[in-house]
């Protein structure tokens, strides 16, 4: 059988569920200056609960997120604590080839292709946020990119630090297959060309939309996979806005969530995981369908 790079889940919505705060426009960065530990320990769960992949939680410590919210002075910091919080969490879980992903993330707001900044100011912010991370990460993941330039800006970073490039983009609710600003897949593939992208996914989106671009997806070089989300909705999130006027589904429990992984991996899929409101019990879920199917889970991209 197949080997399956397995990664971790989401780690908002689990820190949600675990700190004592109410959340915070910059909720995960939040967090990491006022409740470190529940980063490490929600890295720790992943890790125990199968992933061979873990995402420092950058997502929201973007400069211009942190200048909008008056963080911007903190940036050096959380981008250190990040990184440092993800290798404290492998250490203690002591588990075999596990990799620390760098996170690329859309750098004003999720699902607003809209909000993406002019490609030269893009590309020099994610050259900032490559330069904190680069020493302390195995490879990069470039997430949730609604946007095919905004994907471009943040692979062409993220390639220059020599380190092994994932794109992930994040597809619209409704309407097939494309992109939340309207391109398609394909299209979105394409303004990658030349750069040295190792994988290509799609993430934090349904994963009924999953199955309808895998596809799609395995039609483009190299290995693909795919972290959807199990969220009802996203459309009520705004610029500046909170993941509190968000709603989880109710139909996506582990072994729901498991079923999808395992039909993208019968599809062709070689990496899984999870995104917002997907948790450890989730992924554990996922680890146990594809181990009890003969599947192999592993960090890394076979060479």
């Amino acid at each position: 059988m197949s080997a399956i790079v397995l990664m971790d889940g989401g780690m908002g919505q689990e820190l949600i569920a675990r700190s004592r705060h109410p959340v915070h426009p910059l909720w995960s960065a939040f967090v990491l200056l006022q409740e470190p530990e529940i980063v490490r320990e929600v890295h720790r769960d992943y890790i125990e609960a199968g992933a061979r992949v873990i995402t420092v939680n950058a997502y929201a410590a973007t400069g211009p997120r942190l200048e909008r919210d008056g963080l911007g002075g903190d940036f050096a910091a959380l981008q250190e604590a990040a990184c440092r919080l993800a290798h404290q969490a492998r250490d203690e879980a002591a588990a075999e080839a596990v990799l620390v992903a760098g996170c690329l993330p859309p750098l004003v707001a999720s699902y607003h292709p809209e909000a993406v900044p002019p490609q030269a100011d893009a590309l020099r912010e994610y050259r900032r946020i490559v330069a904190a991370q680069a020493p302390h990460v195995d490879l990069f993941l470039c997430e949730t990119m609604s946007l095919a330039r905004e994907a471009r800006a943040a692979a062409e970073a993220a390639a220059e630090s020599g380190k092994p490039v994932w794109v992930a983009w994040t597809l619209a609710d409704e309407g097939g297959t494309r992109l939340r600003s309207g391109e398609t897949v394909e299209d979105a593939a394409a303004a990658l060309d030349g750069l040295p992208v190792a994988a290509h996914l799609v993430n934090c989106c349904h994963p009924e939309r999953v199955d309808a671009a895998m596809p799609t997806l395995v039609a483009l070089p190299g290995p693909v996979g795919a972290y959807a989300n199990a969220f009802q909705s996203v459309a009520q999130l705004r610029i500046g806005g909170t993941v509190a006027a968000l709603a989880p589904r109710q139909d996506l429990g582990p072994a729901r969530y498991a079923d999808f992984a395992a039909g993208w991996v019968a599809g062709g899929a070689r990496l899984v995981g999870g995104c917002c409101e997907v948790g450890p019990a989730h992924i554990a879920a996922v680890a146990d369908r594809l181990t009890g199917a003969g599947h192999n889970i592993v960090g890394s991209l076979p060479c």
